[in-house]
Parts: structure tokens; C-alpha cells; sequence
């Protein structure tokens, strides 16, 4: 065992190799007996692509590069493709995220588009198609931009034929639903066809603010008829809805606070408990529960963590898979008494799943998780509750630097990144993460801190947020880096705070309203609140801030008293700042007026670095851009916390 300084320990983690195993399998689902599912491929642009698990359990890359299986439907999208099996071998039809167009595909033709192309805005996007062979269609979310604003946009229910001819000729598309509703999930059909469910909502509400449940019938010419809504409202979020094998409509809401399952009709949950068997619905299409044939629910459901679990309804009893996963994603889907879904643990990386219902057995399918490396230089997470402020509780998990072979003096403290993760209504999944491993491996911690306003807490803990955004946040954030710190955990002159999005948002709210930090990352952030709640975001976030911060209108003082953007003058510690030029949800512009800004303050020289990726969106995906950004990250911290670990860049910092 050798003793080297925090921060300076070798270590095999690179910065290639944490890039490489970035991302994780999503959207599961069956064709035929096959599980498929969406896969991550950093190295090849960051596209998605589509994988096969044959019934051999050999696994295939369906569409060669450069198709790329991503819907852009509120920016985030969602699910991007369905699938059957036919006599001759499977079809599936999948969004394409350079055209957005919908293709229908037999595995080993070409694919053939669908839908037409719109020269109109951000054009035509789809999501969550729902296969319909006996009418030879595929129901699917349609979003339409109806001008060239990002708000200029309309969503519907609509049917898709799958013979091709609406590829040239939208008209040939029949819209299934009214447009009355701003937002819509795609339709789930009983199992006797006769009536669809879907959820809707409306601005100013995120969908875990509150939504709606919609039931129409389905009539015997392939049309929805008589819509109405059945639960929910402005306070209750229903998350996901989806049909029972004997034609009862099971739901997913939060009206006691927390996301417990109901059946339409009937008051009581059918397992109440106070934690989530639901979630924040960023993507269309997620999944967190799904009926078995039998009468059985697979769920996944936790606090502040998600177990896969079978429910039983009659009785409210779960029963959890057994194995090493701690986190499930919120993608089901379920073939007799298979149940397929998404899970990563402390020591392994997200892979897919499949659960025996009957057995009780789960083993992993697919996407396995490879130890790239010795699993010695992985970090021991520590699942910790912090006081905050007026004695509220703080979620947090802590990643101490750990190395097998490295010790550092016993007089020093290590230097920590306190990382607040986007949303802001998500969370950090305690889930193994290469990029956490990159800096832990070296000797500087990291704390994932889920502050007020998290999601898998139960809706108390989500609304701390509301109107607080920027204040609670930053608060939190600040009182677990400083607890760590006066328990002896961490070095309070070594102090870093770093975030993406949301996430990018607090960090530099942090910089700018504390002096708790010696410096900061920040990605591809919100930094003025005025420009982006005005017109410089899409449209599914284009009035979260009326929650997060008050009606604009209203409180326009506070917009520019809680903007980074506003008092750029006051960071005194270095940062480094990140940004994708063709991101559509935190423009560049954000980070140029704040640049802008800091340049105009008096006698103000903070030493920083600007770095903008070309083809990057809202989230980096290619392996060369999250190379450059852990490097200059490390290296930011190289120079402030005054460490030398082996084989960092050079970051040239601006004064």
C-alpha cells in the first residue's frame, strides 16, 4: 500500500473507458418470444440502436449505423419503436432521430419510411407507437410544429398506415384525438379492443404536477369516440395507466402523496405504502408497472431507490426479485410469466433483465455487465440522510476515495465533488457510474445529493422546489458539502460543486449566492432565468418555471434576483463551462450572456474555461466529447485543489 495525496492516486479508470460504458439499455419489449430493447453506441456518434435477443440467447444489433432509434417528441422522447413477430420474421417500425420519420422495418430489408417529411418548425415527430396489424396501422403520439417558435406545436393521438402511404402524403394519417390537450401519452387498448386509455395535460403543468386519465371507446371502425377524463386533476400526477388481463384499468397516482396503484372505480391503492410505484414522466412511453396474464402486477417501486417486485392485488403483498440490482428503470415488459426490465446495481452497470414470475428467478439477458476493470477500484457508496435548514432531511449518496493500492497521508483530508443532478424533479440513482469511479479511483469524493424538490421521495419532498428553485437547491447542496466537512469527512478548502442541466443551474447558483465552493462545473445549465422562461426553451419545459420559481408576470424581481446570469459579478471561484451548440433545451446563448456578463464586471477576473461542442445536444453521447469533458473536469480541479494526478491535459483557464 503506497501514500500519495489525495488526488493524485493512479488509477486504470480512464477517462476513454468511463466514456465507453456511458449510457444504458432502454425501452424493453417483446417481439414474438424475443426481448428487445434500445442500446447506447458512444463510438458511433452517440447513436441508439436497436438489439435482438434471439430465443438462443444470442444477441444482435438490428439497424447498422447510422440509424439512430431516438424520438425528439418534447425533446426528451421516449419510446421509439414497437415490434411483432410475423410467419416470416419479425417487423418493426422505429423513429429515426435524424428525420424524425417513422420506418417500417423487416429484418434484412431496408427500412421504408412511413411519414412525410414537414419543412415546417421542428417538423413531424412521433413516439410510442402502438402496433395495430388487424387495421394495418400503428397508433403513435404525433407532435406537430405548426410554426418556427419551439412553443408553435400541437400534439395528437394519431393513426399511422403501415402500407407506406402516408410517407409522401400526410392527409392519409387520421388523427385520432382532438388536440385539446397540450400534451398526450400514447393509447393503451383494453384487451378486448374496445376502449383506449391515455394520459393528458396541460400548461403550466409538468406531468408530475398533475394530470389527467382518459378513457374513449374504440369503435368498430378504428376511431375513439366519446373521451372523457376518469381520474386525476391539477394536484394528482397519474403517471402511467395500463389494462389488466381481465379488462380492469390499473392506474398509477400520487393523490396521497405518494405513486401507489389503483384500479379504475375502486378508492383504496391496491398496495398503499408510502413510497413510489411511479415517477416523474420525462420520457413518453416509461414504464413502472405492468399486468401479468395471470392477474399478478410486475412493479418497480422503492424510496429513493426502485425494486422490481410482483404484486399481488387481491392481497396488496410484493414480492422483490432477488439479486445485486438496486435500481430499476422505469421500462417493463412482460410475455406470459417473463418479465423484462432495466436494473443496475453499486457494483454493476445498467444490463437487461428477465424475472420467472412463477419462480421467482431473475438473471441477466442482455447488455451484461463486463468488468472493465478491477472491481477494487470501484467506490463503496454510503447511503446518508443530512440536516438541512429549519431541520428538513437531505437524501445523499456518498462516494469516499477508495483505491486497493493507495493510501493518502493520515493528516489530510480529500478534496470533494458535490454533484447535483438535472430535472430538478429526478434524482441519483445509487447505481455504479465510471464517471463517479474516474474521480473516487483518484482520491477525491463525490456526493450525490438529492435536495429538496427530488423525485422518489413522496410529493411533500418534491414541492420543497416549488417557487424555491435556486434557494432550496442551493441550499442543501451546501449543507451536506459543509456536514461533510466539519465531521471530518471532507476538506472544506477542497470543495467543488457540479451539475448538469437543472443541475448546471444549481451549480452555478451556488457560485455565485455562496462561498462554500473553491470551484465548479457546470453543463450545459440554465443561467438566466428571463431569457429561458421567455421564449429560449422547447415547449415541454417552456413554463416549469412557474412552479419552480412564480408566475413571471407576477414576480419578475425574483427571475433576475435568483439568475447566475444576473450576478455574474459575484463568482469569485474558478469554473469550468460546458455546452452543446446544438442543444434546443439550455441554448448556447445561455452560457454566451452569462460570459458576457462576467467580462463586464468591474475589476472581476475569475480564472475559467468556456468549452462548446459542435453536433451536441442537451446531454453529451459521443465518447470524444465525454473524453474532453471528464479530462478538463479533473484538470480544473488539478489546479485548484493543487493535485497532480498522473496523465491529466493541460485546461488553460481565463482570467
Amino acid at each position: 500500500m503506497r501514500t500519495v495525496a489525495y488526488g493524485s492516486w493512479p488509477s486504470p479508470i480512464d477517462a476513454a473507458l468511463a466514456a465507453a460504458h456511458d449510457g444504458f439499455p432502454e425501452f424493453v419489449g417483446f417481439v414474438g418470444e424475443e426481448a428487445w430493447w434500445t442500446e447506447p453506441r458512444p463510438a458511433e456518434g452517440g447513436r441508439r440502436t436497436l438489439v435482438r435477443r434471439r430465443t438462443d440467447g444470442t444477441e444482435e444489433s438490428v439497424l447498422p449505423a447510422p440509424w439512430n432509434v431516438r424520438s425528439r417528441v418534447i425533446e426528451y422522447g421516449g419510446r421509439a419503436w414497437a415490434g411483432q413477430m410475423r410467419p416470416e420474421g419479425p417487423f418493426v417500425v422505429f423513429v429515426n432521430f435524424a428525420d424524425q420519420r417513422l420506418y417500417g422495418y423487416e429484418v434484412g430489408g431496408e427500412p421504408r419510411p412511413l411519414t412525410p417529411v414537414s419543412p415546417v418548425g421542428g417538423g413531424l415527430r412521433w413516439v410510442d407507437p402502438q402496433l395495430r396489424p388487424e387495421l394495418g396501422e400503428v397508433w403513435c403520439v404525433l407532435e406537430e410544429f405548426t410554426g418556427e417558435g419551439p412553443t408553435e406545436v400541437r400534439r395528437v393521438v394519431v393513426a399511422v398506415p403501415l402500407d407506406g402511404s402516408a410517407a409522401q402524403d400526410e392527409d392519409a394519417i387520421r388523427e385520432l384525438t382532438d388536440g385539446r390537450h397540450r400534451f398526450v401519452t400514447g393509447p393503451r387498448l383494453s384487451p378486448d379492443g374496445s376502449q383506449a386509455a391515455w394520459l393528458a395535460w396541460d400548461h403550466p403543468r409538468m406531468p408530475w404536477d398533475g394530470t389527467e386519465l382518459i378513457l374513449a371507446d374504440v369503435t368498430e371502425y378504428g376511431t375513439l369516440h366519446a373521451a372523457r377524463p376518469v381520474a386525476g386533476g391539477p394536484e394528482e400526477s397519474i403517471a402511467q395507466a395500463d389494462w389488466a388481463a381481465d379488462g380492469t384499468l390499473l392506474y398509477a397516482s400520487d393523490r396521497t402523496g405518494w405513486w401507489n396503484l389503483y384500479r379504475l372505480g375502486e378508492e383504496s391503492a391496491l398496495c398503499p405504502r408510502e413510497e413510489e410505484f411511479g415517477g416523474p414522466l420525462w420520457k413518453i412511453g416509461q414504464r413502472w408497472f405492468a399486468p401479468l396474464e395471470n392477474g399478478l402486477v410486475a412493479v418497480v417501486h422503492g424510496r429513493g431507490a426502485a425494486a422490481l417486485g410482483i404484486l399481488d392485488p387481491e392481497t396488496g403483498e410484493v414480492v422483490d426479485a432477488v439479486g445485486p440490482w438496486t435500481e430499476f428503470a422505469p421500462t417493463l415488459a412482460v410475455h406470459g410469466s417473463r418479465v423484462v426490465g432495466v436494473a443496475a446495481g453499486p457494483r454493476s452497470a445498467y444490463e437487461v433483465v428477465e424475472l420467472d414470475a412463477r419462480t421467482g428467478h431473475a438473471r441477466v439477458i442482455g447488455s451484461a455487465h463486463d468488468d472493465p476493470v478491477d472491481p477494487a477500484y470501484y467506490p463503496e457508496p454510503q447511503i446518508r440522510t443530512f440536516t438541512g435548514p429549519a431541520g428538513r432531511e437531505i437524501h445523499a449518496h456518498i462516494y469516499p476515495p477508495h483505491h486497493p493500492g493507495h493510501v493518502a497521508p493520515g493528516d489530510e483530508l480529500p478534496p470533494y465533488v458535490v454533484r447535483a443532478h438535472g430535472g430538478p424533479t429526478g434524482r441519483a440513482p445509487l447505481v455504479l457510474d465510471l464517471e463517479i469511479a474516474y474521480f473516487t479511483s483518484r482520491g477525491i469524493g463525490v456526493a450525490e445529493v438529492d435536495y429538496g424538490g427530488s423525485a422518489g421521495y413522496g410529493r411533500e419532498y418534491r414541492n420543497r422546489l416549488r417557487e424555491q428553485w435556486g434557494v432550496v437547491d442551493v441550499e442543501d447542496c451546501a449543507a451536506v458539502a459543509l456536514a461533510l466537512a466539519e465531521e471530518g469527512t471532507a476538506d472544506r478548502r477542497r470543495l467543488a460543486i457540479r451539475g448538469g442541466s437543472a443541475g448546471g443551474w444549481t451549480a452555478a447558483a451556488s457560485l455565485t449566492a455562496t462561498d462554500v465552493y473553491a470551484c465548479g462545473t457546470i453543463l450545459y445549465p440554465i443561467l438566466d432565468l428571463v431569457g429561458w422562461g421567455s421564449g429560449e426553451t422547447h415547449d415541454f419545459e417552456s413554463q416549469y418555471l412557474e412552479t419552480l420559481i412564480g408566475p413571471l408576470a407576477e414576480v419578475p424581481g425574483r427571475y433576475a434576483e435568483r439568475s447566475p446570469a444576473e450576478h455574474a459579478d459575484r463568482i469569485t471561484a474558478p469554473f469550468l463551462l460546458l455546452q452543446g451548440l446544438d442543444d434546443v433545451i439550455c441554448p448556447p446563448v445561455q452560457c454566451e450572456r452569462f460570459l458576457a456578463r462576467l467580462a463586464g464586471s468591474a475589476g472581476r477576473r475569475v480564472p475559467h474555461a468556456y468549452i462548446a461542442f459542435e453536433g451536441e445536444g442537451h446531454g453529451f453521447r459521443r465518447a470524444d466529447t465525454m473524453v474532453r469533458v471528464l479530462e478538463s473536469e479533473l484538470a480544473l480541479y488539478a489546479q485548484v485543489f493543487g493535485v497532480n494526478p498522473p496523465g491529466v491535459p493541460n485546461l488553460e483557464l481565463l482570467k
